[in-house]
Parts: C-alpha cells; sequence; structure tokens
C-alpha cells in the first residue's frame, strides 16, 4: 500500500452522526449495555472465525482456541476489550464503523421511544452495538487485522464520535480486534474489575467461548461459564439462566413466555433450546428478516436458518438453537434441503412448539392471549403451509364472532360446540376491517335467527380460509357464498322458516333488474340472507370472495372474469316501492343498487363521481 494511502480520515454518514450524538448525550440510563455488546461482537467474530475455517483451517494460524480478553488500566484511564476471531481488513472497517451499510442505523434511529432505558436495550436488536462504545469513552481506537492476511494488513481506526474517524495501517501480528476505550469523565466505576466481573456474569456468562479477565499481576481470570448452556443438564439450569441466554442471544426486552429444552440420543443426536417471544420482532413480516433458529455443529456455530430448514415459516417467531453432533461441520444450505437428519430435526421440533402452544392455551389463557396479540397473524399461515399439521394449527386460531366481538377469543372447538341443532357447517365472513365485516349486510339473516359468524379481517385471513375447508368432521362455509341452508337449523319443533317465494310483482322487477345491470351480474334474485338492506352481492361457491378478488387485482394477478349475484330484499321498502311504481327511473335504481352493494363488500367504484351524482338525482 502506497504511503498516501495508509491514513486517512473520513467523514460518518449522517445516520451514524446522529447515533453518536444519541450515544454520547442521551443514553445514559443503562450504560453498562455497552461491555455486553462488545462482547457480543467479539463473540460473533469467533464463530465467523470457526465458520470459514471450515473451509481454510490456516486461518486459525497459530492460535486454535477463541477468547474474549479484557484489561483495566487506572492510570491511562483505558478499558481494552481484545477477541482473536475473524477480524476485518480496511474495507470492513470502513463499511461497519463509518456508515449505515452493514447496521440498522437508520431503523435504530426510527424505532426510538424516548425511553432511555428501553432505547438503549434495543441497541443490540439493530446491529448498531459497537457504536455504544460511545456512552462511556470520549476517544474509541480499534486495532484489527483479518485473519489469513498478513501482518502489514493490519488496520487502526480512531475516533471521538463528534463527526470523523481516522484510519491508517497498523501492523498487527495476531488476527482479531482490540478495541481500547479512553473513559470519560464521570465513567470511573468501568475501571473497577469487581464491577467488570459483575457486567459480564450478568449479561454474557453464557456466550460459549471464554471472557478473561486481566488481574494486576497480567495473569487472567476465566469469568463465564464458557459452555453451551443448551448442552448443560436442565437440573443444573435456573429460569434466570434461560431468560439471560435467550437475552443475549435475542437482544429482547422481555422475558420469554416460555421455552424448550431438549436433548435427544441415540440413532440421532442433537440438542435444541427453542423460545416462545412476549413480544413482536420489529422486523417479523420483512421476507430478508433474519429470524430463524441458530444451527450448531458440535457446538460450531454454522449459520442462522434464514430459509427455515429448522423450522417453517409460520413458526419463525421462535428463537433458539439446534446443535447437532451427526451433521458435517461444512454443512451449506443446499444439503439442509436434502437431509434426512435435519427433515427428523424440523419434524420434532415442530411437534414440540405445537405441544407447547396447546399446553398454554389450555393452562395460561392470559399468556396465551399475549402471544396470540404478537404471533396470531403469522400462525394462521399454518394450514398453508403446513397441511400435515393444519389440524392441530386449527386448534390454535383465534377468531372474532358475532357471539363474542370484544376480542379475538373464540376457538373453532367453542363454536362447533355452540353450534345450533341442525346446523351443518361453521359460517365466517371475511372484508377489508372489522369494522366493515361487523356492518355487513351477510350477517343480518344470522343476527336474526341467532346464529353466530366467525368475524375474519386480515389479509391472511383469505389465505387461510382458502386452505382450511374443514375442522374435523364440520365444513367451514363462507357467508356471502353460494345459496345458505339455513331452513333445518333450529329445534326440531320450530326450525328456521324458510325464506318466502317472492310475490309476482318481485318477480317481475327481478327480471327488468336484471335487464337493466346487463353483465355486471350474473343473476339477480330474492335473498334470503336480508333483513334490513334492500341488496347485496353474492358469489359462486366455489369462486373467489370479493375481498379476495380485490386483494389479488391489487397485487397485480389476472383474474378470469366473475360475475356475482345481486340478492334483493323483497321486504325493504325500496324493492317494494319499485315493485309496485312502474315509473320509478329503474335504470339509475338497478346501478344504485349494484354500486351500493359493491361498497358494502369493500369494494371500489369505477366512477365514483358517476354514483355521486346518481344518488343525488334519485334524493331530489
Amino acid at each position: 500500500m502506497s504511503e498516501t494511502q495508509t491514513t486517512e480520515t473520513h467523514e460518518f454518514q449522517a445516520e451514524v452522526r446522529q447515533l453518536l450524538d444519541l450515544m454520547i448525550h442521551s443514553l445514559y440510563s443503562n450504560r453498562e449495555i455497552f461491555l455486553r455488546e462488545l462482547i457480543s461482537n467479539a463473540a460473533d467474530a469467533a464463530d465467523r472465525l470457526r465458520f470459514e475455517a471450515l473451509q481454510d483451517e490456516q486461518l486459525f494460524e497459530d492460535d486454535p482456541e477463541p477468547r474474549v480478553r479484557i484489561a483495566v488500566d487506572a492510570e491511562a484511564r483505558t478499558l481494552t476489550v481484545s477477541d482473536n476471531g475473524i477480524g476485518m481488513n480496511r474495507t470492513d472497517v470502513i463499511d461497519n464503523l463509518g456508515t449505515i451499510a452493514h447496521s440498522g442505523t437508520r431503523r435504530f434511529l426510527d424505532s426510538l421511544t424516548g425511553d432511555e432505558k428501553h432505547d438503549a436495550q434495543l441497541i443490540g436488536q439493530f446491529g448498531v452495538g459497537f457504536y455504544s462504545a460511545f456512552i462511556v469513552a470520549d476517544q474509541v481506537r480499534v486495532l484489527t487485522r483479518r485473519a489469513g492476511d498478513a501482518a502489514s494488513e493490519g488496520v487502526q481506526w480512531e475516533s471521538d464520535g463528534k463527526g470523523a474517524f481516522r484510519l491508517e495501517s497498523s501492523p498487527r501480528e495476531s488476527r482479531g480486534t482490540t478495541i481500547v476505550l479512553h473513559l470519560a469523565e464521570g465513567q470511573d466505576e468501568f475501571l473497577d474489575t469487581t464491577r467488570l466481573r459483575s457486567i459480564i456474569r450478568r449479561y454474557s456468562d453464557h456466550i460459549a467461548i471464554p471472557i478473561q479477565l486481566e488481574d494486576d499481576q497480567g495473569g487472567a481470570e476465566t469469568i463465564n461459564q464458557a459452555s453451551a448452556l443448551w448442552m448443560r443438564p436442565k437440573g443444573e439450569l435456573s429460569d434466570e439462566d434461560y431468560q439471560a441466554f435467550y437475552r443475549q442471544l435475542t437482544f429482547d426486552t422481555e422475558a420469554p413466555l416460555r421455552w424448550i429444552h431438549n436433548k435427544v440420543e441415540g440413532d440421532q443426536s442433537y440438542a435444541s433450546l427453542l423460545y416462545i417471544p412476549a413480544q413482536r420482532p420489529f422486523d417479523l413480516f420483512e421476507p430478508e428478516s433474519g429470524h430463524g433458529l441458530r444451527l450448531y455443529v458440535r457446538r460450531v456455530f454454522i449459520m442462522e436458518d434464514k430459509e427455515h430448514r429448522l423450522l417453517p415459516r409460520y413458526l419463525r417467531f421462535v428463537r433458539g438453537v439446534v446443535d447437532s453432533e451427526d451433521l458435517p461441520l461444512n454443512v451449506s444450505r443446499e444439503i439442509l434441503q436434502q437431509n434426512r437428519q435435519v427433515d427428523r430435526i424440523r419434524a420434532a421440533s415442530v411437534k414440540r412448539v405445537l405441544d407447547t402452544l396447546e399446553r398454554m392455551a389450555a393452562d395460561d389463557v392470559d399468556s396465551y392471549a399475549r402471544f396470540w396479540e404478537a404471533f396470531g397473524t403469522v400462525l394462521k399461515e399454518g394450514p398453508v403451509e403446513d397441511p400435515a399439521n393444519a389440524e392441530r394449527v386449527a386448534g390454535l386460531l383465534r377468531f372474532h364472532s358475532t357471539a363474542d366481538e370484544n376480542a379475538p377469543s373464540v376457538t373453532l372447538a367453542d363454536y362447533v360446540e355452540r353450534m345450533k341443532p341442525g346446523q351443518k357447517a361453521i359460517y365466517y365472513l371475511t372484508g377489508e376491517s372489522l369494522a366493515a365485516v361487523r356492518s355487513s349486510p351477510h350477517l343480518e339473516v344470522f343476527r336474526k335467527r341467532d346464529i353466530e359468524v366467525l368475524l375474519l379481517a386480515e389479509p391472511v385471513d383469505e389465505w387461510l380460509m382458502a386452505h382450511l375447508p374443514a375442522y374435523g368432521e364440520t365444513p367451514l362455509k363462507a357467508v356471502p357464498k353460494g345459496d345458505l341452508e339455513l331452513d333445518e337449523i333450529g329445534d326440531d319443533d320450530s326450525p328456521t322458516p324458510a325464506a318466502p317465494e317472492p310475490s309476482e310483482a318481485v318477480g317481475q322487477l327481478i327480471e327488468r333488474l336484471q335487464g337493466q345491470l346487463g353483465d355486471r351480474v350474473s343473476e339477480v334474485r330474492a335473498s334470503a340472507r336480508l333483513t334490513d338492506s334492500p341488496a347485496c352481492l353474492v358469489v359462486g361457491e366455489h369462486e373467489f370472495g370479493i375481498n379476495m378478488q380485490r386483494m389479488l387485482q391489487a397485487a397485480g394477478h389476472d383474474l378470469p372474469a366473475q360475475r356475482p349475484v345481486l340478492e334483493i330484499n323483497p321486504d325493504h321498502s325500496i324493492i317494494e316501492r319499485l315493485a309496485s311504481d312502474e315509473s320509478a327511473p329503474l335504470e339509475e335504481w338497478a346501478v344504485l343498487l349494484f354500486e351500493q352493494s359493491v361498497l358494502m363488500e369493500g369494494g371500489r367504484l369505477e366512477d365514483p363521481a358517476a354514483f355521486v351524482r346518481r344518488m343525488n338525482r334519485l334524493l331530489n
């Protein structure tokens, strides 16, 4: 490298300057988390080294045992955190320590709430942990060399966190990274080894590599357990141990609702520790989010399971680790796709998670309600993605219904237990919002006859019901589709009466409306659904519902032409007047009834202005 290239000064990106200002001036309520973040980064660097060394053992150089070392110099007021992990080259340093390229800086800033303690806990979730050093330091120096590079390729990074950083070449014999923090005034507590020991044990006890604290004589004490928690017997672990490991793994500020710890031995040997969180992560619905279990092979970290081979996507809220004794250390994503051992681990893990959710739903209703609020939308993907477990997942679903509209607490089993004598189906209604579904004209006859209907208002509900035709032996039926068979519902002595046949005048009106609407509808007919509204739209039994059609069209799909049925209420005053008054402008009324029905389904009109003009003319 030429002399002009060895020393450079760079400005931080605007978002990083904003973040540094926040670290220096705002996040004081939980300052100790800077050490947790630096140790976590060091442990990640060790994991990355071990993974890359699977392909090239020379990367270990002459130092194969990973570790983190912490040293204090009270006279110089410095705290040093060193690791012998993968290290960084010059490009890595610029990308990771000076720009937004490999961090969640922007997202972190957008997610701040003003609660100092909460905001400090968010740091790890968004990958901005290094910058937390400036909470306690007025000067930070980083010395690093990437494993496999020559000693002359070492790099030094230095900044006071006030807008710029200096980068220069700095020969370094050992691989890895050393971070030297010059502590600001008032931060003397972090020069106290007793205080540091307490912080390490609180936040990083379960880091699976040794964390060593140097003493005054130059020796070093290993502070943490330095063993994989998931490999330890359950009897040795307390709730606090499990929760501490969960925080270290996920940086979640809330304790998990449940954890599932298993060790399997025999033909196939592996350990797993799975957690069910209490709150939704910020990126749960992002396709490229990093959610997934961490896969280890014989305690060597291999990868984040972003392909969801170890658990299906509808269980992506589950966090944790799987550690196999049998998979090859050089396992790749391609191998995972076709490995029978992975298939068995996946099937067993799915069973354990569903077992745990079923027990929670039965024994701890409040915890399950909290889980459902956070992850119910994701769990609804289960019957679509995992047909083999569709029945079990269906039993875990919760719904609003006309019998209990306050909270989504109704189960399919609850519904079946409350079905009326003679009722053959579970009735449900989907729509764009809960308010729209609750006010739908399709519910009128069900409310009048006291027949319960499930109310579904999330986009995923359309896909769910398309893949859930029945629960046990009971079919599910969308109320706006096909004919309703309500006549036999009720006690044997007083069945629900059938809808009366329309009068001759109404029959003639139906023919005239059909002629006026033409190809807009497939049929006009008298309704057995309506008691208060003049008209509604119905689709065929095997056609896409109107809400589903709208969603597919919005997603850019071309749909085959579908013409709904317009059902009219013979007992409504508007219909009675139109049937008896041949002078009424039927062309206008036919279109108005149709367009009103479209709007009540949550649809959009091709020409809203024409609708308003037509309605105004009829009002006049």
